[in-house]
C-alpha cells in the first residue's frame, strides 16, 4: 500500500480510487503471474468501460480513459484491489490483444520498485478511506509537501524528456549514416522502436508524431520518399533544438511531451480569444498506431478580412469505436474561441456557442497573387515543425495529369503554380471554377477541405 500512496500523485487520486475498489465496478479482473501482470475493466459513465493494465514488476501502467493525472484513478484501484484482495483475479491463460499491444510498445526498466518517496508522505491511504470532508482539509505544510512533489515531478519529466530527445539525435544521426534508402524501406519497424522509447522517456507526444512518419511516407510516389524522409527528420530536429532552447515553452511541450488541459488554456492570460462567426471547413479522422483515433475539425473566421483557421482537435481511444461528431461540414455558428498559445495559434476550443446562423458566402479574400504558399511559408518561418498548414487557394480548377493523378492549378496563369491533391477526387469537381478553396498543404500533397464555385460550397474532405 505503501508503494501506491508514493505512486499517486495527490491525495484526491487516492480518494477517487478507493471508491472504485468496489468488485461490482470491475466486470473483469485477470492477472498472469508469470507475466508479473495485472489487468481490468473499470465501468465507467460511458457505454465502454475503461482498461487497465498493470506491470507489478516495475510498476509500469496503462488506462485508456481520458484523465490527465498519472497514474489516474483506475490504475491506483486496480493496484489496491491487487493489494488488499487478491483473489478478485482470475489467472488467465493468454493476455488479450490490448495487453499484447501495450507490452509491444514499452520498455520495462531495470530499476527495482521505486520506494515511497518524501512528497508522498502528504498522501494516506487511511485518509482516502474516511469521508471526503475529512479528506478534504488540508494544512499548509500538506499543501507545501503537494506542491514540493509537483515540482519534483517536473524536474524528473523535464530531465528524462531531455535525455530522449538526446537519444532521438543519435537515431536520427544513425538513420542518415545507414542511409535514407534503407530508412524508407524499414521505416515502419524503426520508428515504432524509437516511439517506444521516447514514450517510456516522457515524450509521449512526439513518440506519436514519430509513429505516423511510415504512413505519411507510404502515401507519396516512391521516387518522393527520400526527400519526404530528409523533411520529416529535418522537422524533428529543429523541434528538439527549439524544446532544449525553452523548455517551459507551451507550444513547444505541447508537441513533445503532453498538451495542457482545458482549464489551463482557458485560464491562460496568454491565450487569444476571438468572438466571430465560424464555418466548419472539413474533419480529418486517422486512426492512429498508438491506438488512438485524432479528430481534427478545421474552421473558417466568416468575419476576417484575411483567412484565419482555427483547429479542434480531440483524441480518444480507437477501441471505444466512433464517437458521433458535434459538428458537420458546412455548419455555420456564432462562438468564442480561445486559442491555444503558440507561434501561428491554430488549435482552439470552444468557450461558449451562441447559436446558429443562416449560410453566407466566404468573405472576398482579394487575393492579390496566383501563389497560395506564401501563406504556408510564413506559418513555416516560425514555427518550421508543423506538419498540415491551412491555406486559402485563390481561384482555379482541378485537373488530371497524364498518370491520372489530381491537380489544383491557378486559373489565372496556366504555365503558373500546380499542387497536388493526396486523395481521390470525384470526377464531377474535374474542370469547375473553383473561386476560393480551403486545404492542408503537407509540403508535397493538398487535402482539400472545401471551395466556393458557380453552383455554391462544395464539401471535399
Amino acid at each position: 500500500m505503501k508503494t501506491i500512496e508514493a505512486l499517486a500523485p495527490d491525495q484526491a487520486s487516492l480518494s477517487s480510487a478507493s471508491k472504485l475498489t468496489k468488485r461490482s465496478n470491475w466486470p473483469r479482473l485477470e492477472k498472469n503471474e508469470q507475466l508479473a501482470l495485472i489487468w481490468g475493466e473499470c465501468q465507467g459513465s460511458g457505454s465502454n468501460p475503461y482498461r487497465v493494465v498493470v506491470d507489478t514488476g516495475d510498476h509500469g501502467y496503462k488506462c485508456t480513459c481520458p484523465s490527465r493525472k498519472f497514474p489516474c484513478k483506475h490504475t491506483l484501484a486496480l493496484m489496491w484491489i491487487a493489494a488488499t484482495t487478491p483473489a478478485s483475479f482470475t489467472a488467465a491463460g493468454s493476455t488479450p490483444e490490448w495487453v499484447n499491444d501495450w507490452l509491444g510498445r514499452r520498455r520495462k526498466t531495470t530499476s527495482q520498485p521505486a520506494a515511497p518517496a518524501t512528497g508522498a508522505a502528504g498522501k494516506s491511504i487511511g485518509e482516502a478511506s474516511r469521508d471526503d470532508e475529512t479528506a478534504a482539509v488540508e494544512d499548509a505544510a500538506a499543501i507545501e509537501r503537494r506542491e514540493a512533489a509537483q515540482r519534483k515531478r517536473a524536474q524528473d519529466t523535464r530531465s528524462s524528456v531531455s535525455a530522449a530527445l538526446d537519444e532521438l539525435d543519435q537515431w536520427i544521426s544513425d538513420q542518415l549514416r545507414l542511409g535514407l534508402a534503407g530508412f524508407v524501406d524499414n521505416s515502419s519497424d524503426r520508428c515504432r522502436r524509437i516511439a517506444a522509447r521516447l514514450v517510456d522517456m516522457k515524450a509521449t507526444a512526439l513518440a506519436g508524431r514519430i509513429d505516423e512518419i511510415p504512413s505519411r511516407l507510404m502515401g507519396l510516389r516512391s521516387e518522393e520518399r527520400p526527400d519526404a524522409a530528409i523533411r520529416e527528420l529535418g522537422k524533428l530536429v529543429l523541434l528538439a533544438k527549439a524544446w532544449r532552447s525553452t523548455p517551459d515553452d507551451a507550444e513547444l511541450k505541447r508537441l513533445v511531451s503532453t498538451s495542457e488541459s482545458r482549464e489551463q488554456v482557458l485560464a491562460n492570460p496568454e491565450a487569444i480569444q476571438v468572438e466571430s462567426v465560424w464555418e466548419v471547413l472539413g474533419e480529418k479522422i486517422e486512426t492512429r498506431r498508438d491506438g488512438l483515433v485524432s479528430h481534427a475539425t478545421w474552421l473558417l473566421d466568416l468575419n476576417s478580412a484575411s483567412p484565419r483557421f482555427a483547429l479542434l482537435l480531440d483524441y480518444f481511444p480507437a477501441s471505444a469505436g466512433r464517437r458521433s461528431n458535434a459538428f458537420t461540414p458546412g455548419d455555420r455558428f456564432d462562438a468564442r474561441l480561445v486559442f491555444y498559445p503558440a507561434r501561428q495559434p491554430l488549435r482552439a476550443l470552444v468557450v461558449e456557442r451562441k447559436g446558429d446562423v443562416s449560410p453566407r458566402e466566404w468573405p472576398d479574400f482579394g487575393f492579390d497573387i496566383a501563389d497560395p504558399l506564401p501563406a504556408h511559408v510564413a506559418l513555416q518561418d516560425t514555427a518550421p515543425w508543423l506538419t498540415d498548414c491551412p491555406v486559402m487557394l485563390p481561384p482555379g480548377g482541378i485537373l488530371l495529369d497524364d498518370r491520372g493523378e489530381a491537380w489544383w492549378q491557378s486559373t489565372d496563369n496556366p504555365h503558373g503554380i500546380a499542387l497536388p491533391i493526396a486523395d481521390t477526387v470525384n470526377p464531377t469537381l474535374l474542370g469547375l471554377d473553383l473561386a476560393a478553396t480551403a486545404a492542408l498543404w503537407s509540403g508535397s500533397r493538398l487535402h482539400l477541405l472545401a471551395a466556393q464555385s458557380g453552383f455554391g460550397r462544395l464539401d471535399l474532405s
